[in-house]
């Protein structure tokens, strides 16, 4: 059943699919141990549960797209999660990968803790596509690869900006998805 908020608000992208919820269980703590504590060698596992889980989608895709973090955010933390585990899809999958297409061109704060409506606030505007890479993403299937998924504002605001550059279409395949409601 679809929340009436859910409805109110479809999303943007046209299909979406998790390893696993995100709760106070592992999933949690894999995604919380890849993105702030630099366990990158825990993208190599994920990666492959996401190809798995993702295999419906990534079998439709001509390319799989990372939801990029600004020049300010990479600087300080040095890696993007998002890029480490769509490397380990794009292996696993043999769908060609794009880490640079889709730009992150506004700072935003972090969303932990933001409501629906301010994390959307936060993330207009924020993405655009690389016009020298354009020419990928026009007419193409494109997965949005991120680590979670919880009100669906980032992967909003990356899907419209691929749309608006010409994707046919845009998926999103996460690590782990918050679940509202029963």
């Amino acid at each position: 059943m679809i929340s009436p908020e859910a409805a109110a608000h479809p999303p943007v992208f046209a299909r979406a699919r998790a390893v696993a919820r995100y709760d106070g269980g592992a999933a949690r703590g894999l995604a919380n141990r890849l993105k702030y504590y630099d366990r990158l060698e825990l993208a190599e596992p994920m990666g492959r549960w996401m190809a798995r889980a993702g295999a419906e989608l990534l079998r439709d895709a001509d390319l799989l797209v990372p939801i990029p973090l600004h020049r300010l955010r990479l600087a300080a933390r040095r890696f993007n999660q998002s890029a480490a585990l769509a490397r380990v899809i794009s292996r696993e999958s043999a769908v060609p990968l794009e880490t640079m297409a889709l730009e992150r061109v506004k700072p935003t704060a972090p969303q932990v803790g933001l409501t629906r409506p301010q994390r959307a606030a936060n993330l207009a505007g924020a993405f655009r596509v690389d016009t020298a890479r354009a020419g990928r993403i026009v007419g193409a299937g494109v997965v949005l690869v991120d680590d979670v998924l919880t009100t669906g504002a980032t992967a909003n605001a990356a899907a419209r900006a691929l749309l608006r550059a010409g994707a046919a279409r845009v998926d999103l395949l996460v690590f782990a998805r918050t679940v509202t409601g029963a």
